[in-house]
């Protein structure tokens, strides 16, 4: 016997799989062949894509922790192929962006909390008891290790890597390793940009920007004058000077 609570009106595509003492609210959406293990809560506004599988003890769409909330009808969404380990903890969104969104093709460890508001992108991996709080965006391909807890409103670039137990204070550009206290600039992520198939040539544009920037002891804009000035203007080049002009509250510092 199953013993599942499973609203009437959710919206469940075919093939998918639930076991025993699941909780499904009236307001969901499930993709086909999603597998659902014993044990979860999906509430009101969650919306899971397909072939996903969430471990048991996991929490969709509860209501976010924010003591501003006024009962906003706002959503929690989850993309294809992603999978949310257990006792996961992902909260739906205030009247800020009315949404947290986890991409697809992402992994979620073992009890992770994913706050209000939330943007994580495609192909993320958040390793064990990662904290992320609201409003904040991770972008495609980041890598966070276990323990790492970020601050609210913190930008964490695409192709990162931050290593485990750190507190992600500032924003961090896109392609770099994270390291130490406070969070400093660790080297370009070369290995997983080479695994993901980008060119040495532009693994060694990426090294000359941020050498540029981190390496040589010069304040923020007047490395960007310098990148401007001795790197070609490029698709990259330009991704990562337009992630640091939208970054007004800074972003990590050089290596210590």
């Amino acid at each position: 016997m199953s013993m599942n609570d499973i609203h009437p009106k959710a919206r469940i595509g075919a093939g998918v799989d639930i076991g025993s003492f699941t909780s499904i609210s009236e307001n969901v959406e499930i993709g086909d062949g999603t597998w659902i293990g014993p044990n979860v809560t999906i509430m009101d506004g969650a919306r899971i894509g397909k072939n996903c599988r969430i471990f048991p003890g996991a929490v969709i769409s509860a209501i976010h922790q924010d003591l501003k909330f006024e009962g906003e009808n706002t959503t929690a969404e989850v993309g294809d192929n992603t999978t949310i380990r257990e006792c996961v903890t992902i909260n739906r969104g205030t009247v800020d962006r009315m949404k947290t969104t986890l991409g697809s093709n992402s992994l979620v460890m073992a009890y992770s909390h994913l706050a209000h508001d939330c943007q994580v992108g495609n192909n993320v991996i958040l390793a064990n008891n990662a904290t992320i709080a609201g409003h904040v965006t991770i972008e495609d391909y980041a890598i966070l290790e276990g323990l790492v807890a970020v601050q609210q409103f913190v930008r964490i670039g695409a192709h990162t890597f931050i290593t485990g137990g750190s507190l992600v204070r500032k924003n961090v550009p896109p392609y770099i390793k994270a390291a130490r206290e406070p969070l400093a600039y660790a080297g370009v992520n070369s290995v997983g940009l080479r695994r993901r198939g980008f060119s040495d040539e532009n693994v060694r544009t990426i090294e000359d920007i941020y050498r540029i920037l981190f390496v040589r002891g010069v304040n923020i804009s007047n490395s960007v004058k310098q990148i401007e000035a001795e790197i070609p203007d490029g698709a990259i080049r330009s991704e990562i000077l337009d992630f640091i002009e939208k970054s007004p509250k800074g972003i990590i510092r050089g290596p210590l």
